[in-house]
């Protein structure tokens, strides 16, 4: 069975990403050069779960993190289920297998200073790109949407008469997000420089380069990073991390855990919860405060 058959069952049945299908892919065919060159064989579906522990094996012995490992050995179990759907195998080998224990990765969210500081003071706004750019650290901030949702945004997803917007989420699943009222000034102030772009390429896309065209991951990810590097002392100055934040601090601020989910998209609420960790500090600091036995 030809792994662009599974790619195309995620592509078109499953509606994954064709970034995720593509590390999908790339995994397999790891496997398959293992196969190739340890025992001279190419064929998955004939594999036993002891092929599959050999080369779980290498990929520790070359210092490949569990997590990763983890990841690789999930695309392949994927596989394997769809082999089983189509009635390729009748076994899964990976039907019993544990996944390698990996330590919790507890992410650090941006401060609301560090938040405040760089919307306020290292943005000024005067032109097409600073305008772009304070817009779209705003919008990751005040919607909590991920970097590929803001790429994907549409100009007619965009609806200020009701304050909301429609992000198109993973498995083209769709939500509406309220928008603050200085987020919808932030929009209006940004199309009125869009509108005067010399050039415009992608005309149905919301964010644009200053060539019209529209924005892609890297140029998103350097924005962020240029500015939180400056005003931020975190190794990690990503899209996601502003994700993160965004969550992080409507937690701190008391917003039930079921509305933050359906905000970020998340199918389930394990999902979400992993950033209530992050709120621990903040729940101490209100606990000792507050709590009638700390007074003094």
């Amino acid at each position: 069975m030809s792994i662009k058959a599974f790619s195309d069952y995620l592509l078109l049945e499953k509606k994954y990403s064709k970034h995720t299908v593509l590390a999908y892919t790339r995994d397999i065919q790891k496997f398959e050069a293992f196969l190739k060159q340890y025992h001279n064989s190419n064929d998955i579906a004939t594999v036993g779960y002891s092929e599959i522990r050999q080369w779980i094996v290498t990929l520790v012995d070359a210092d490949i993190s569990n997590r990763s490992i983890n990841r690789k050995v999930s695309s392949l179990n994927t596989y394997y289920k769809f082999l089983l759907k189509i009635e390729a195998i009748v076994v899964n080998p990976l039907k019993q297998h544990k996944a390698l224990k990996v330590g919790k990765k507890l992410q650090l969210p941006f401060s609301e200073q560090e938040l405040k500081t760089v919307l306020e003071n290292s943005i000024v706004v005067n032109d097409f790109e600073s305008s772009r750019n304070h817009l779209i650290i705003e919008l990751f901030y005040a919607t909590g949407i991920r970097r590929v949702e803001l790429i994907k945004l549409k100009l007619r997803d965009v609806d200020l008469s009701s304050n909301q917007i429609k992000v198109l989420g993973k498995r083209n699943k769709e939500r509406y997000i309220p928008l603050l009222d200085a987020l919808s000034k932030s929009l209006n102030s940004y199309l009125a420089y869009r509108k005067n772009l010399p050039v415009i390429e992608d005309k149905e896309m919301l964010f644009l380069t200053k060539k019209g065209i529209k924005v892609y991951e890297n140029l998103v990810y350097r924005i962020i990073n240029k500015y939180f590097s400056e005003a931020s002392t975190k190794a990690k100055c990503s899209p996601h991390v502003l994700r993160h934040s965004f969550a992080t601090h409507l937690l701190n601020q008391g917003a039930d855990l079921n509305t933050i989910k359906e905000l970020l998209g998340h199918t389930s609420l394990a999902s979400t919860q992993v950033y209530t960790h992050s709120s621990i500090a903040e729940l101490k600091k209100v606990h000792a405060k507050s709590h009638p036995r700390n007074q003094r």
